[in-house]
């Protein structure tokens, strides 16, 4: 397992993104966190097995109302999650 910080930027916030991200992580059984950002973006904290990387990414594509310019992806430093959670500290 691996853990990834993803950054999307578009318009992404106020469209329900971060609940659109949960959801999908739920499916995938992905642990970790989804924030909005000040800048604008969503970051998502993400400890997943490499192989759904892809697909996960792939169904974020999917999420309604959502204008994505970018997805960035960096390998972070490992981390465990309990679960996938929303956090609204950054809001």
């Amino acid at each position: 397992m691996n853990t990834v910080e993803i950054k999307i930027t578009g318009r992404v916030q106020g469209i329900g993104m971060r609940n659109c991200v949960r959801h999908l992580a739920g499916k995938l059984n992905i642990r970790g966190e989804v924030m909005n950002v000040p800048d604008g973006t969503v970051r998502i904290l993400a400890t997943l097995d490499p192989i759904i990387l892809d697909k996960f990414i792939s169904m974020i594509y999917g999420c309604p109302r959502a204008l994505i310019r970018d997805i960035e992806i960096s390998k972070v430093e490992s981390r465990t999650f309990n679960d996938f959670s929303i956090i609204r500290a950054a809001d």
